[in-house]
Formats: structure tokens, C-alpha cells, sequence
């Protein structure tokens, strides 16, 4: 007998292992979500997945499907936390949207636009943050970098290295560079990893490819964060999706 969730009263099948953002992507349902990939062990770091399972507040994409799960994902109370969460990912960096070269293929903005956020609503930090231009083909701006950890899962567990890393906690909390020197140039990164595609903002980009497509042409542009998500799931036909959704969607799940 197949075994079963509920999710905002829809019937959701689901197997052994599988976690309940699986599921509900599986079944096409979308549950908002920044930090989670399905190629990497989930992390749970952004919390916009946080759903409410039998009354409880979980991450969907770290906590287990199991029989009898009664789960609310698409509330205002939900919905209102994760605006939030959204708006303070914004002002504790530095996330100018009209100069960044990811607008329009920014997942970070696209949950922004998802989720109706209008204003920052927080005063800005305005942190001092540096750009590590050392490497001859990927550079990093740390002013963007919202600690999702992709980067750091995709190098160790699709790259087979160890380039990045998270040190500090609250608001000293940083991405680091696993070299002595703490210099991009100085780590085994090649321009082709996983590492290099799997940033949902524009904290790592590739050198000389600015702006190829221009901005307007966009895939969130055109399409709304959930309609990318579910067709790079593989959920939803993504035929009426531009051929570099497969890029640009869930991170680049079909990219290099």
C-alpha cells in the first residue's frame, strides 16, 4: 500500500527515505527554499522551507515523510515568516539588485518576488564585506553570499574537494576559502565545477560571461520561482521554459 502525507489537504504519496520537500516536489508542490538542492545531503540553513507538520514547525527539507504527517506549507502565517526571513537576507548583506550582474536568474530575488516582498522592511547593516578577484576564471563577492552552504556541499560532495567553508557564527559568520592564504587562486577550483554553478545569488560568478543574457531575457524574468523549481524537479514539463532553465533552475542541477 502506498503510504501518504498531507499537504494543505492535498494527498501527497511518498516513499522510505524520502524527505517531505522530496515528497512535495515529487508530487508537484512547491515549498519555498533557497539552501536545498537534491543532488547534496539536505542542510536546512535558509529555513524558508519551515512548513507546520501536525502543529509543529519543521524544514521540509531535513525532516522525514512519515504516515499520518498533516502539513500546512501554504499560510499567511507561513508565507508572512518566510517574507521575513527573505527581507533579512537582504539588508544583513549587501544586495543591490539593478547592479547585479545574477538579476533576473537570482533564485534570492525570485523567492522575493514569490512571496510579494515589497520593502526591506529591516534597516540595513551595510556590512563590509570584500570581493576575492584572485582566481583567473571565478570570482567571489562576499557581499552576496547568504551562508546557504551549496558551495560547500557541492565541492565536497560532487567535486570531490574541500574549497569552501562557513567560520563565525551570527554576525560574524563568513564563507571561507580552505587555503592558507584564504585566496581563491590558491584552491584546486576550476571554473567547471559544481562549486562554481551551484550559488543562488550572485556571491560566486564566472569571469568574461557577464550579461550574456541580457537582462530582461532572463528566466525569472518571464517565469515565477515555483514554475522553475517544479520543472527542474522534473515534476512539471519545462518545455515552455527558455532552454537555460536547466541552468539556471535549482542552482544548475543540469549544468556543468
Amino acid at each position: 500500500m502506498t503510504k501518504t502525507i498531507a499537504i494543505d489537504g492535498k494527498t501527497i504519496p511518498f516513499e522510505d527515505g524520502q524527505t517531505i520537500m522530496d515528497a512535495a516536489l515529487a508530487a508537484d508542490v512547491y515549498i519555498p527554499h533557497l539552501c536545498h538542492h537534491p543532488e547534496f545531503t539536505p542542510h536546512g540553513s535558509c529555513k524558508l522551507c519551515s512548513v507546520k507538520v501536525n502543529g509543529r514547525i519543521c524544514s521540509a527539507c531535513t525532516f522525514p515523510a512519515a504516515e499520518g504527517q498533516d502539513i500546512i506549507n501554504n499560510s499567511d502565517e507561513l508565507n508572512g515568516d518566510r517574507k521575513r526571513i527573505t527581507q533579512m537576507l537582504f539588508v544583513e548583506g549587501n544586495h543591490f539588485c539593478p547592479s547585479c550582474e545574477k538579476s533576473g536568474n537570482c533564485p534570492l530575488q525570485a523567492v522575493a518576488y514569490y512571496l510579494n516582498m515589497l520593502d526591506n522592511h529591516f534597516p540595513f547593516f551595510f556590512q563590509t564585506r570584500q570581493l576575492d578577484a584572485s582566481h583567473p576564471d571565478v570570482l567571489i563577492d562576499h557581499n552576496r553570499c547568504i551562508f546557504c552552504t551549496l558551495c560547500v556541499r557541492a565541492s565536497q560532495q560532487q567535486d570531490g574537494k574541500d574549497v569552501f567553508g562557513i567560520a563565525g557564527r551570527g554576525i560574524n559568520k563568513h564563507l571561507i576559502v580552505n587555503a592558507e592564504s584564504g585566496q581563491l587562486k590558491d584552491t584546486d577550483l576550476d571554473a567547471a565545477d559544481k562549486a562554481a554553478h551551484v550559488c543562488p545569488t550572485g556571491a560566486i560568478l564566472i569571469k568574461r560571461t557577464g550579461y550574456q543574457v541580457p537582462i530582461g531575457q532572463r528566466i525569472y524574468d518571464h517565469h515565477q520561482i515555483d514554475a522553475v523549481s517544479l520543472a527542474a524537479s522534473g515534476s512539471r514539463p519545462s518545455a515552455a521554459l527558455p532552454p537555460f532553465v536547466a541552468v539556471v533552475a535549482e542552482g544548475g542541477r543540469h549544468g556543468r
